[in-house]
């Protein structure tokens, strides 16, 4: 699981679909935080800090490929079952008034929790995610090839090993403007090379992968009324583009949209203060009936 200490104590909680690791830390308003493919909670680790003084933060390491615990077998990887499986986390945990923080495929499956399942959802925060048509985004769409079959599989885990290849701009290389610390890549890239179950889980996530559901969800966007913060990054390299916040704010009835300069899509690896202050400041607002 993520192994940064500082979002807090490690939980685990078995779900219909299979085990999710999670850590907390604060107390308060819920949040509960949503990743990318290859990747896990570590991706919020510098976010937690600045927020758990006042929200009681939840960080799980959902199955996108830099997981522990594989789910059963069965699953529904594609959107529609992700949301499943993050409604059925909120219900376990007994969660409502939810504040659900997204990044990357994390932002897709939150648009779609918000226009099937929003019934635990008291806000909702995009930060730069897949959206519409860009989903995979171009860059990195030889991961839904590459991840299809075993051997595939074994060829993206042996590379992602490497520091060079993890800064091209078809593995991380366009996510972040200054490279992720090595300990944290690790987090993200050994469990694809460790554990058959994570391969297998990501096989199917990577097959479920398909444009018409983030369409899908964009067309039921209208009809969630709950306040929203998208913040999105004025990236060089076009890989979320910015006239998709735009668009974004204008589907959502309640959505407000702020834009971080000097960041890439990980805007919580680049500018995690900045990004935690917008969270803060937007949830300090008191909602009108």
């Amino acid at each position: 699981m993520a192994i940064s200490t500082q979002l807090g104590i490690p939980h685990r909680v078995d779900l219909p679909a299979g085990p999710i690791e999670y850590r907390e830390r604060g107390s308060g308003t819920p949040i509960v935080f949503l990743h990318g493919i290859v990747a896990n909670g570590d991706v919020w680790r510098n976010v937690v800090p600045e927020l758990s003084q006042r929200y009681r933060c939840i960080t799980p390491d959902w199955p996108l490929g830099s997981h522990r615990l594989p789910m059963r077998a069965g699953t529904d990887f594609t959107l529609f079952g992700l949301a499943e499986l993050v409604d059925d986390f909120l219900a376990a945990l007994d969660l409502d008034e939810v504040v659900l923080v997204a990044n990357d495929t994390g932002g897709a499956i939150a648009q779609t929790v918000a226009t099937r399942r929003p019934e635990r959802l008291g806000r909702l925060v995009l930060t730069p995610c897949d959206a519409f048509d860009n989903f995979l985004p171009p860059p990195i769409r030889h991961l839904q090839l590459l991840g299809r079959t075993p051997a595939g599989l074994f060829v993206l885990a042996q590379t992602l090993r490497s520091r060079v290849v993890q800064r091209l701009p078809i593995a991380f290389g366009r996510l972040t403007e200054h490279p992720i610390p090595p300990e944290i890549m690790r987090s993200y890239t050994e469990p694809l090379r460790r554990f058959a179950g994570v391969r297998r889980d990501f096989a199917k996530l990577v097959r479920g992968i398909d444009a018409q559901f983030t369409q899908a969800a964009a067309l039921g966007l209208a009809g969630f009324d709950r306040p929203t913060l998208i913040v999105w990054a004025r990236e060089r390299r076009r890989f979320f583009p910015l006239d998709h916040a735009h668009r974004l704010a204008g589907l959502l009835p309640q959505a407000r949209l702020e834009v971080l300069d000097n960041t890439g899509p990980f805007v919580s690896e680049d500018q995690p203060v900045a990004l935690a202050h917008l969270i803060d400041d937007f949830l300090s607002v008191r909602v009108t009936p």
